[in-house]
């Protein structure tokens, strides 16, 4: 009997899962993490007062959501002092660069990221029959002059550069991306992807100019604001731009009680500045046990460290092996030569404390074999 007709990119394409989860891992090992410090979640979780609107509005989860995400967008609106029209919200990040690769990326058109960036978009990009093209970090950081020059001289149609980055939590500062902004070529557009924004520095990110055309920035609620599970994201950008994604997204993908608490964590400001707090005394905490060990680390704009486990890949994929063997779950860069490393996500006390005493336990385990 025959099967269905898949399309010709779907043949071609691998199955795969861009990020194998916790809960894989767990059902995998048959116990629970102690751990959990992998995933770039924020522990600290979201503001009371979102954990409150979510539980107010669950008696009313019969209602389908807004399908325009008005009172959201508006408020993000008031908040970045921007229109309403320059805003789109969406199931989190990851559905939002699916729905910007189907607008502007079909088969053979060139795309440019940084070889090790965020695979999600990768994936998006294979799901549409674009042709990838990656060049490499500059010491551990995206380069835009190699981004921008690759996409000038293959005339690319979207270049994608993540501002803190992802895997590695580096960053450039604010001058720096706005020269790569200016610099983007014609019938290009710059995905800037601002995931981790909250927890930069002053001076990361350059003033909005919503009357770019080439120029579109995505921001999450997953993770300063804590509600990764809740998958809120929006984008920034040319109203023409975000109107087009009327054309092709899930007006009904935003869950009613994503939406409100979404809404009431933007309204808490004063928790978000005690998490970010939170976050910077994890991430130096996370420094002190690396230090300890003998490793150095990556200087961070993110709720993660990278640990530079000071050899190959292989060596880092041990030591990450025998973490995972002990109950704390983390990841790694998957590219050479970023891969010698392993991140650390920002954990409460009793997270950092686990950590702490089975690093060296699986640093003596890895050196065993090295």
């Amino acid at each position: 009997m025959p099967g269905p007709r898949y399309t010709k990119i779907a043949e071609q394409l691998p199955s795969t899962i861009p990020f194998v989860g916790p809960e894989t891992q767990e059902r995998a090992q048959g116990k629970p993490f102690v751990a959990r410090i992998g995933a770039n979640e924020n522990v600290f979780g979201p503001s009371p007062k979102a954990i409150a609107a979510m539980q107010a509005c669950a008696k009313d989860i019969w209602q389908y959501p807004d399908p325009e995400n008005h009172d959201l967008r508006h408020a993000l609106a008031r908040h970045h002092r921007l229109d309403a029209t320059n805003i789109i919200v969406g199931e989190g990040i990851d559905t939002l660069l699916g729905d910007l690769v189907r607008l502007l990326v079909g088969p053979g058109d060139k795309v440019i990221t940084s070889r090790g960036a965020y695979p999600t978009f990768n994936y998006h990009v294979a799901g549409f029959g674009g042709d990838l093209i990656q060049v490499p970090y500059v010491q551990d950081k995206e380069d835009p002059d190699s981004l921008l020059s690759k996409a000038q001289a293959v005339d690319a149609k979207l270049i994608y550069l993540a501002n803190p980055d992802n895997p590695m939590g580096t960053w450039h500062e604010a001058d720096k991306i706005q020269r790569m902004i200016d610099a983007v070529p014609p019938g290009c557009v710059l995905l800037l992807d601002e995931a981790y924004i909250e927890f930069a520095p002053d001076g990361t990110s350059p003033p909005f100019d919503t009357d770019n055309t080439r120029l579109i920035r995505m921001r999450t609620f997953s993770k300063a604001y804590g509600m990764a599970g809740a998958r809120v994201g929006y984008a920034i950008g040319h109203r023409d731009l975000i109107s087009a994604f009327n054309k092709i997204r899930n007006h009904f993908g935003m869950s009613r009680s994503s939406q409100i608490g979404a809404l009431a964590a933007l309204e808490d400001q004063d928790y978000l500045a005690q998490t970010c707090e939170k976050v910077a005394a994890a991430r130096a905490r996370i420094v002190k046990i690396a230090r300890d060990n003998g490793l150095g680390c990556l200087p961070s704009a993110t709720n993660f460290v990278t640990i530079d486990c000071g050899q190959d890949g292989d060596f880092a994929r041990a030591v990450l092996a025998a973490l995972i063997e002990q109950g704390i779950f983390m990841r790694m860069p998957f590219v050479a030569p970023q891969d010698r490393c392993i991140r650390a996500s920002a954990g409460r006390t009793a997270d950092l404390d686990a950590f702490a005493a089975a690093l060296p336990v699986a640093l003596a385990k890895a050196r065993a074999n090295f």
